[in-house]
């Protein structure tokens, strides 16, 4: 077996005594007892439960059982010296129908989940947002009803009254260029939609909530630190050809911008992509003062890049990907380029934008196929991976850019949207079928590498 440790030199002192070390989780990924306790139905409660919409047909309904194990599993973060552990506040275990009565079983679940990180020394960040919409919402048109904006204010409300007095850390929302995108656009995760007449209403809508959910936990708050989270890939074209440039340039716009730039009082990249015009139909006089937020921290989570090439029958942004499997590099489980440069060239882009404060990545991992051997789970290239990564992220810091923490994705094995548990990302192994969780190397690694010696 190989070290654990490749480089024993290669550890977090060489970051600051200051920076950031955690790990990231969702609710819906990890949770289950999806009706347990008075819990409503998510959209994606209602998208996994329709045939063929999840590889293998793969369930939620107890994915990695942390609402029953929570103990144990912030036991292990604790064990692994992890000092951060980002989770999120699933709506509908809150708020059973989106809005109305509160579920106090679920406030009291919370209110356990985050006494004990702070009884075993381990400091909990929330995720207001990470996907999971209440279905009764969805059912009233979900993120393409302008409404949304007073419902996911009324469950950022009760979060912070609630959990305010012991979390200093919050994220508003969690990857909307991803939830929007993919579930109002594309159609490929929950809720399922497709097209322009759903896309727009659901960015605009969604950047007002984000910037409304922000300013009520500074009011409630205002001592906290509020931040959102942006997934980011680093985006290159194909050829030097004037065509492939431009098509990178607008597929760069689509993934990294369409989100950042507007919070920041930007507006839409509308010059890359004129189709984002169509957002003024959705627009009101006073949306410009109420779309921009002075975020104490932006989150951003990569995982790799995208090569770009022009492409005709594409509509709206002309361009396509060329998949990294037809290039010939080296690639994970959900067929990505592993390219550590990339997160490296995502802190420069970021840092290019003035008006951020602090910058942390608030997810960045792999997931590969991983064995059981000898009830061990050995899985030296992800390893390599953090490793890698993390040595392109000290470039940055080394080279003056802002970056402030790293956090993994993810700690166990989880349930990852449309891919099910096929992909295992985790730190920890879980078998899920009778819930045992076994540390991997990657885990060991990680925890002695926050030791520090």
């Amino acid at each position: 077996m190989e070290p654990i440790i490749q480089d024993i030199n290669f550890n977090k002192k060489l970051f600051g005594d200051d920076f950031i070390w955690g790990v990231s989780t969702a609710a819906p990924q990890i949770e289950g007892a999806c009706d347990t306790d008075g819990k409503g139905e998510s959209i994606w409660d209602a998208f996994a439960a329709k045939k063929g919409k999840i590889l293998n047909n793969d369930s939620l309904v107890i994915a990695c059982d942390f609402y029953n194990q929570y103990q144990k599993d912030i036991d292990l973060i604790k064990q692994l010296n992890i000092p951060n552990f980002r989770f999120s506040i699933s709506w509908t275990r809150v708020l059973p129908n989106g809005t109305g009565e509160v579920n106090q079983a679920g406030i009291a679940y919370y209110n356990r989940v985050i006494d004990y990180c702070l009884e075993q020394g381990i400091e909990p960040w929330l995720t207001i947002y990470h996907w999971d919409l209440p279905q009764a919402l969805e059912l009233k048109g979900g993120w393409t009803n302008r409404e949304v904006i007073d419902w996911f204010t009324i469950f950022v409300t009760i979060c912070a009254k609630n959990f305010g007095d012991r979390v200093k850390h919050w994220m508003v929302m969690n990857e909307p260029a991803v939830f929007t995108g993919a579930g109002y656009f594309l159609g490929i995760h929950a809720p399922g939609r497709t097209g322009l007449k759903n896309f727009l209403p659901a960015i605009h809508h969604t950047v007002l909530s984000m910037v409304a959910g922000a300013k009520t936990l500074r009011n409630l708050l205002p001592g906290v630190q509020i931040g959102t989270t942006f997934s980011c890939s680093h985006i290159e074209p194909y050829t030097d050809k004037l065509k492939d440039i431009n098509a990178a340039k607008r597929v760069d716009a689509l993934i990294n911008r369409l989100f950042i730039e507007p919070i920041l009082g930007l507006g839409y990249p509308v010059n890359e992509i004129p189709v984002l015009k169509g957002i003024e139909k959705f627009t009101r006089p006073e949306d410009k003062k109420n779309s921009t937020f002075d975020f104490d921290f932006i989150g951003i989570q990569n995982y790799t890049r995208e090569i770009v090439k022009y492409s005709f029958f594409t509509p709206y942004v002309s361009a396509s990907l060329v998949k990294a499997e037809d290039r010939g590099v080296t690639l994970t489980s959900m067929k990505w380029e592993v390219y550590p440069q990339a997160i490296y060239q995502m802190i420069k882009k970021f840092n290019s934008y003035p008006q951020i404060k602090k910058l942390y990545i608030t997810e960045n991992g792999a997931a590969f196929p991983d064995e059981v051997t000898d009830n061990k789970v050995h899985d030296p290239v992800r390893v390599e991976y953090l490793q890698t990564h993390l040595q392109q992220v000290l470039k940055a810091k080394n080279e003056g850019y802002k970056v402030d923490g790293y956090f993994i994705w993810t700690l166990t094995d989880n349930f990852e949207w449309a891919e099910g548990y096929h992909p295992r990302f985790g730190l920890i192994y879980v078998d899920f079928n009778t819930q045992q969780r076994i540390i991997k190397s990657s885990g060991k690694w990680y925890s002695e590498f926050l030791i520090g010696s």
